[in-house]
């Protein structure tokens, strides 16, 4: 029966109604007779950059290899490094989750393989923290490499002790709650970048950026021919004898004096 309050509040009765039909959407999205259901799926990842290139990307300029990709993909602004130091490489084992909510990241955490780095688009938003130091410390025992989350995270103190690779958008102290619902290996954007299950991820202090997993091997490479330029580049700065002509080019290029008047 019905409480009095409900039955003569309209808006709680609407709340019970919604209610009662968001459980009945996971009692039906758990029945063999129904398909899967868009939003609410853990799928597995059906590739993944192999492990040398993982290690051969470790510690190279997060800055280069976004250069070599014509500036044009980045994990935004937002999100910074949570950790005292350390460099953040692996396979993406993506999560998408509802605003406020960390089921999906606690199974990722029971799924993910050694090397992986849980991506986690959580919407940006900063109200729950979706992560704190329990969880660290289960993904530092199940060997993950790192953490990415585009929402918040609480115990900052203890993660920015350590040199467990970290990245959020801010910090909050209240927690999360364990609804669903979200989904487990499936493609998703942070701030337009796009990160596909079992792309490269990569992190230094400079921010956060994805390799596609069809370009890791043409990148590396185009990354060390940028190296090379930038090493003579401060070779020549050194040495007094830096070419400055491109910079009245493109002043003259755009229609500007080159000259004070």
């Amino acid at each position: 029966m019905r409480s009095a309050m409900t039955m003569n509040n309209p808006r709680a009765t609407a709340r019970a109604r919604s209610k009662r039909a968001f459980y009945r959407t996971f009692q039906i999205s758990n029945n063999p007779r129904y398909p899967p259901m868009n939003g609410l799926q853990i799928l597995k990842r059906e590739r993944q950059v192999p492990a040398h290139l993982v290690e051969a990307f470790k510690g190279l300029p997060v800055a280069n290899i976004s250069d070599c990709m014509a500036r044009m993909a980045a994990g935004g602004p937002r999100l910074r490094p949570m950790h005292k130091s350390g460099y953040l490489a692996g396979p993406a084992l993506t999560v998408k989750t509802r605003p406020g909510d960390n089921l999906m990241i606690h199974k990722a955490l029971t799924m993910a393989q050694p090397g992986d780095v849980i991506v986690v688009d959580a919407g940006g938003d900063l109200t729950n923290a979706l992560f704190g130091e329990i969880m660290m410390a289960t993904a530092i025992k199940n060997g993950v490499a790192g953490i990415v989350l585009h929402g918040a995270v609480r115990d900052s103190e203890e993660i920015g002790e350590g040199h467990f690779p970290l990245y959020a958008a801010g910090v909050t102290h209240r927690g999360p709650y364990k609804d669903g619902p979200g989904e487990i290996n499936v493609p998703i954007a942070i701030d337009g970048m796009v990160i596909r299950p079992g792309d490269l991820v990569l992190g230094d202090a400079d921010g956060l950026l994805c390799v596609p997993y069809e370009d890791a091997e043409s990148l590396l490479a185009a990354t060390h021919k940028k190296m090379e330029i930038e090493k003579q580049m401060l070779a020549d700065i050194a040495a007094g004898r830096l070419d400055t002509a491109w910079i009245d080019a493109a002043l003259k290029r755009i229609g500007c004096n080159t000259e004070p008047r």
